[in-house]
């Protein structure tokens, strides 16, 4: 018996993109996707766009170092996605700091842009204070942003 693949996203150049899928539970009783929703989907890119590049969360989670949150996100609905729609989401890291970065985001249907994000993730340390991302995930994310090729 086959057994189903985990969800992947995939990079493309300097771009993530994660396939989501609009299920009932996404929507409201008139079948639109309720708002609150693009932002989990936009969440779940992000993080798999981290696994592609190698971050492991969870460890620096559980050593004790820190971990990424969200510190500012403005949102824009442009369309509805509705239910059973095939939406795309597409993760571009716009700026690179020490202690965070900011990103664009796409949700897509087809090539109609249905909401898009600009937002700024920190890195955080246990007590909620800013702290510098390990070096490696920096260089992680540069690489990403400049090898097209990646």
């Amino acid at each position: 018996m086959a057994r189903p693949s985990f969800p992947d996203g995939t990079i493309d150049g300097a771009a993530h993109f994660y396939a989501v899928r609009v299920y009932y539970e996404d929507t409201d009783l008139s079948g639109i996707t309720y708002h609150a929703n693009y932002l989990r989907w936009f969440e779940r890119a992000r993080s798999d766009l981290l696994r592609r590049l190698d971050i492991d969360q969870r460890a620096a989670i559980e050593a004790g170092e820190g971990a990424y949150a969200v510190a500012d996100v403005r949102l824009k609905y442009l369309r509805p996605a509705k239910l059973d729609d095939d939406v795309m989401i597409e993760t571009r890291c716009t700026e690179m700091r020490a202690a965070s970065c900011r990103m664009h985001q796409t949700a897509r249907r087809g090539d109609e842009v249905l909401a898009e994000a600009e937002l700024r993730v920190g890195f955080v340390a246990p007590d909620g204070r800013p702290r510098r991302q390990p070096e490696e995930w920096r260089a992680a994310f540069a690489r990403f942003m400049e090898n097209p090729g990646l």
